[in-house]
């Protein structure tokens, strides 16, 4: 009987580890399905993420869309331009009384055209000036005491634009504007 409770002895010991490593492995094997199932429930498929990266493209463009509309208007917005105050002495055509015209001009230029036009008005500022002031003195009364001053605003407008590289005024306006006989 020693031989037999020896060798229950020698039995029992391997059972135990047979044990652990079943725990170890049944341990081992579920983690590794948890993993999976979280994997296959969490991470999105290949078309959810397609789609995701999609959406975002759209809304990226239609943002460079609405930013670039933006853009466009603001530089399509109109500015005035202060063109020069003037003042002159002169006998209009239509008559031999001496009258005295004061006037402060401004133009009206898209944004994006601004600086091209300081530019250009700062460089060309003498022959502007004299053009506007020939367009004064040769206009005739009617058109000096009209209330609109359409036709005065025209004909400068005219010729402004026409010593310019580009038509950048849009039009033209008075700031100040004063007509007395003298």
């Amino acid at each position: 009987m020693a031989e037999t409770k020896e060798a229950s002895n020698e039995n029992t010991p391997p059972q135990k580890a047979g044990v652990g490593r079943g725990l170890v492995i049944a341990f081992v094997g579920v983690i590794v399905l948890l993993e999976s199932a979280m994997f296959f429930l969490m991470v999105p498929s290949a078309e959810e993420v397609s789609a995701l990266a999609e959406a975002k493209l759209i809304k990226s463009v239609q943002k460079d869309e609405v930013e670039a509309a933006e853009k466009a208007n603001d530089e399509n917005e109109v500015m005035e331009i202060d063109l020069g105050t003037f003042g002159e002495t002169f006998s209009p055509i239509d008559t031999e009384r001496e009258y005295t015209i004061e006037l402060r001009l401004y133009g009206l230029v898209r944004n994006k055209n601004a600086e091209a036009m300081k530019a250009e008005l700062a460089e060309k500022q003498g022959r502007i000036r004299h053009a506007i002031r020939m367009k004064i003195r040769t206009s005739a009364l009617t058109e000096l005491q009209e209330n609109q001053l359409g036709l005065l605003e025209r004909r400068i407008l005219t010729t402004s634009n026409h010593l310019l590289a580009e038509d950048y005024l849009l039009g033209v306006g008075f700031h100040d504007y004063q007509l007395r006989e003298e």
